[in-house]
């Protein structure tokens, strides 16, 4: 009976511990089978990263070629661009020739056109001479009459030569506007000042709607400032401002005609007038000529 009860507890002994050892080999067998699974998908995503890789390069590399073509093509544009601009410089300055050209033409146009308007008003015809008729009565002496040699020419009462016909050589005297307003540039720059006022007003009567015209009057005020006449200045450079508001030669002809005002000692008209070129043009270069001089005179008693 002992032996029977010492069998059994031997038996449920060894099962006791047959049953842990059996329980860890087989949880060992699922570690390893994860392991395992683990390896495969590391290798797996291995070889994506690998597939990815290898498209990255590629995609650099045509995103290399991709760049290169468009720094090319840009340099390609940029070039023909530069070179468009150029070419359309040379035409724009050409432009601006011809349109100069033709502006200048259609000056000489029309100074030739009022010169040969003004011919039959200015031709002065030959008067018609009188001599005594048959009857007593005054008639138009003959046509002259060609003798034969030796013939005598029959008497008939004295005659007064016919004057030639007088014919003007027009207003401008056939000179262009730009050869005109050099001549009387030159007489200015030669310091024949009566020259040069004759000059410039004979060019703004034969072309007053002239883009020199401004300048022509202008110079007219420095002629006569220059010779000291500076009371007629000062009217000139008013003929300036009133006759040409809107063209380039306003400034200069404010702040000239307040020099010449000063000059005639007249302080406060020249200080409106050094006032009136800083005030409404200060951006030009006589405004600091002006101001300069401007505070010279508000530094001297006012009279």
């Amino acid at each position: 009976m002992t032996r029977i009860v010492i069998g059994a507890l031997t038996g449920v002994l060894l099962m006791g511990l047959a049953l842990p050892a059996h329980a860890a080999n087989r949880e060992h067998q699922q570690l390893m089978a994860d392991i395992r699974m683990l390896q495969e998908q590391n290798q797996q995503l291995q070889l994506v990263l690998a597939t990815l890789g290898d498209t990255l390069k590629a995609l650099n590399a045509k995103l290399d070629d991709q760049a290169t073509t468009s720094r090319k093509q840009f340099a390609d544009q940029k070039l023909l661009i530069d070179n468009l601009s150029g070419d359309l410089r040379v035409v724009r300055e050409r432009l601006d020739e011809n349109n100069t050209r033709v502006g200048t033409l259609g000056q000489e146009l029309n100074s030739l056109r009022d010169a040969v308007n003004a011919l039959p008003a200015q031709i002065v015809p030959a008067p018609v001479t009188m001599v005594p008729g048959p009857n007593g009565t005054m008639v138009p002496a003959p046509a002259p009459t060609t003798t034969a040699p030796g013939a005598t020419a029959p008497s008939a009462a004295p005659t007064q030569p016919a004057p030639a016909p007088v014919v003007p050589t027009g207003p401008a005297g056939g000179l262009s506007p730009q050869r005109m307003f050099d001549t009387a540039q030159a007489d200015y720059a030669a310091g024949q000042w009566p020259l040069a006022i004759s000059g410039f007003e004979q060019f703004i009567r034969s072309f007053p709607s002239s883009d020199k015209a401004d300048d022509a009057q202008f110079y007219i005020g420095e002629s006569y400032q220059l010779d000291g006449k500076f009371k007629e200045a000062v009217g000139a450079y008013e003929k300036v401002i009133a006759d040409y508001p809107s063209g380039d030669r306003v400034p200069q002809a404010l702040y000239k005609r307040g020099v010449a005002l000063s000059l005639l000692g007249d302080n406060d008209r020249a200080r409106e007038s050094f006032q009136q070129v800083i005030r409404n043009y200060p951006q030009s270069e006589v405004a600091v000529l002006a101001k300069q001089v401007l505070d010279g005179l508000n530094r001297r008693p006012r009279e």
